[in-house]
């Protein structure tokens, strides 16, 4: 294991969580001495090529998911959620709840956990997304400028997964259905319809309250030799509510909530 592949898989921001200075010294302690590479607890584990002793690679990326989510809990549990609240474009419930909504679906935030639609959330990963999302402190409304991924600072690396796991499965998903089937589901995610005369479909989702994906879908054209494809933009405010990490699943989660409803 080359340590770079170590470091490859962390969020490479030296936070020393850790305990090692850098990213790259903790690297080196993985692949040379066998340190475990959980002591990171924002590393891939599923993108490296060792696996923890006695666990399996799905089982200890969920686990590493799990351990992430209660260490964003104790983060966030210090903040006032009342005056948090409107920066978030959320309700506050006089029982210490916060509202709000992701995705066309309800969420109740406290300091205990998360409910959506009313139950926990299968997926860990959006238990970390919103509880990022909380602990961003919030900020000022979208601008209504917009930008792709790669026009974001640090995001080089991630354009690539956000095309695999966002745009190309809606671009599948759009191709050869109706419009009113693809409104239909548009809709129950939470999204609305924009008049783009430049693209076949465009639609915007508030996939949280202040951060808000614009969907731009342009059918094929076999006789010009273009392939059905799709393109999401970010408000330009978008990395005040979120890191690029979740800002990349919050995209992948859109891709799977809109399959589900049009599917």
């Amino acid at each position: 294991m080359n340590p770079l592949e170590v470091v490859g898989c962390t969020p490479r921001n030296n936070c020393g969580e850790c305990g090692y200075p850098t990213c790259l010294a903790f690297g080196v302690a993985v692949s040379a001495t066998g340190v475990d590479p959980r002591k990171c607890p924002y590393i891939k584990l599923a993108g490296l090529k060792i696996q923890v002793a006695g666990v399996a690679p799905e089982d200890t990326a969920r686990q590493r998911d799990l351990a992430l989510v209660e260490h964003l809990k104790d983060k966030i549990a210090g903040l006032d959620f009342a005056t948090l609240a409107p920066r978030l474009g959320a309700v506050w419930q006089p029982e210490g709840v916060l509202s709000f909504m992701y995705l066309g679906q309800e969420v109740r935030l406290d300091r205990e956990g998360i409910l959506l639609d009313g139950l926990v959330p299968e997926d860990p990963r959006d238990q970390i997304l919103l509880y990022n999302y909380v602990h961003s402190g919030g900020g000022e409304p979208p601008t209504g400028e917009w930008l792709g991924l790669e026009s974001l600072p640090n995001s080089i690396s991630k354009v690539r997964t956000l095309a695999t796991y966002c745009e190309e499965p809606l671009a599948r998903l759009f191709t050869g259905r109706s419009f009113q089937v693809i409104e239909a589901g548009a809709i129950r995610a939470g999204g609305r319809l924009l008049d783009n005369p430049t693209a076949s479909l465009t639609f915007i989702f508030p996939v949280l309250p202040r951060l808000p994906e614009q969907v731009i879908f342009w059918e094929e054209e076999p006789e010009d030799g273009f392939a059905a494809r799709v393109k999401i933009l970010f408000d330009q405010r978008v990395l005040d509510f979120l890191d690029i990490e979740s800002l990349v699943f919050s995209g992948e989660r859109l891709a799977e909530r809109l399959t589900a409803l049009i599917s």
